[in-house]
């Protein structure tokens, strides 16, 4: 062991990289690189605009009755919108949202008819708690209770009727 290390404390064998990466090396892969994409863009660009007019000739022949029109139809002009049938795609959300919240809340805290011709009204939730802590809940008949039988009312009258309630003794 004493044989590997010399005398300034250094093993021959244990190395360190002796030449640094140039700065040529580095430009010419980036160099590469931006045209690398640069042609993959021109590429895809040449492929859409190849299928767009692929696409535009395989068109099928209109009707002669329908008005020609010229305009691309993927373009949506903004008074366009109310054209398209519900639902709409959202074009801007929190403006969106934030209406039907305040219209949420209107309708949750005010009067107004549901059905006028069936008398169904629409109260604020607080004052429909506030009622139904006042009054309960409302209840209904139980359905399917059968009315007593004959039978059983004739034995109930008699067991009211007997005065003696001591048991019959057996001769």
């Amino acid at each position: 062991m004493s044989d590997d290390i010399h005398i300034d404390g250094q093993n021959e064998e244990i190395d360190f990289e002796r030449q640094d990466l140039g700065a040529k090396p580095i430009l010419i892969f980036l160099l590469g690189l931006i045209i690398g994409c640069v042609l993959v863009a021109l590429v895809l660009k040449g492929l859409y605009s190849y299928l767009d007019g692929y696409e535009n000739r395989r068109q099928p022949i209109q009707n002669p009755l329908v008005q020609q029109t010229t305009a691309d139809t993927r373009i949506v002009e903004p008074g366009d919108i109310t054209k398209f049938p519900q639902p709409r795609l959202e074009t801007n959300e929190p403006v969106e949202i934030n209406e039907f919240r305040v219209q949420e809340e209107k309708t949750l805290h005010s009067y107004g008819w549901i059905d006028q011709q069936a008398g169904v009204v629409r109260i604020p939730i607080d004052r429909a708690m506030e009622l139904v802590a006042q009054r309960g809940l409302p209840t209904r008949p139980q359905a399917g209770v059968v009315p007593p039988s004959d039978v059983n009312v004739a034995k109930e009258a008699a067991r009211r009727s007997d005065n003696n309630r001591q048991p019959v003794k057996k001769k």
